[in-house]
């Protein structure tokens, strides 16, 4: 009767991993002999790991990554590519988030620059960081949305908040003053306070004739030049040489 009432409560703590424990080893601890605290010990592990796995997992799908599973050890370094291995590396250990630095990826169309800042994203997402993907093109119109609908700053802020915010695609095309305006709130609120990576085929030299505005134009440009890390792809187009549902 009190391991059922035992088993309930822990049910309606939602401690369901500890339930897992407790039900499939229980004649376990016996057999093995192991102490209250031992077998305490194996129930709150269990626990601890699945909320971990849990968080993680929730992390994850929030982020809306655009290449689901990429990953930092799946990374082709071959030399065409003349990526700088100890670099990513430093960088997958999360060093810059700690930081409030700021990366740019640049490359041609499919060098593989989505891929690497999906795969630094769910690096972040293992150290229980939140992460948030989206491209340029997507961005601006969820603010223009959400300055319809009254919405404007409560998006705003989802956008400043998150701990690494990804932005793909970026300066593809030119913009007007009122979306630099918004690009410059957003890069403003995170400087030095959170982390940016930016990907793009040109480099920031390159950006302000996109941007409609020459002064906003600068700000922007100011503050993402001198708290960047740079890393260039080089070499053939990956969806090219591994098709286009790997790495791109």
């Amino acid at each position: 009767m009190l391991l059922n009432e035992t088993v309930a409560k822990l049910r309606e703590l939602k401690l369901y991993a500890m339930v897992q424990v407790l039900e499939q080893q229980l004649s376990s601890f016996s057999k093995n002999n192991l102490s209250l605290e031992d077998a305490i010990g194996v129930m709150v592990d269990a626990e601890w790991a699945s909320r971990k796995n849990n968080r993680q997992r929730e992390l994850i799908r929030r982020a809306s990554y655009a290449i689901a599973g990429a990953s930092l050890e799946d990374i082709d370094y071959r030399p065409a590519r003349k990526l700088d291995k100890a670099l990513i590396a430093r960088l997958g250990s999360g060093n810059y988030l700690k930081e409030n630095r700021d990366i740019t990826i640049l490359g041609a169309t499919g060098a593989g620059k989505s891929f690497l800042s999906c795969a630094l994203g769910m690096a972040a997402n293992r150290q229980y960081l939140t992460v948030r993907y989206t491209r340029m093109p997507e961005l601006l119109h969820d603010l223009a949305l959400a300055r319809s609908e009254s919405a404007y700053l409560r998006t705003l802020k989802q956008y400043k908040q998150v701990k690494l915010l990804i932005i793909d695609d970026w300066l593809l095309y030119a913009i007007n003053e009122d979306q630099a305006k918004d690009l410059l709130e957003i890069i403003e609120a995170r400087h030095k306070r959170a982390s940016t990576i930016l990907c793009s085929q040109t480099g920031v030299k390159g950006w302000h004739g996109f941007i409609g505005n020459s002064t906003i134009a600068d700000a922007i440009c100011d503050r993402l030049a001198h708290n960047s890390y740079e890393i260039l792809i080089q070499g053939e187009s990956m969806r090219k040489l591994q098709g286009i549902h790997s790495e791109g």
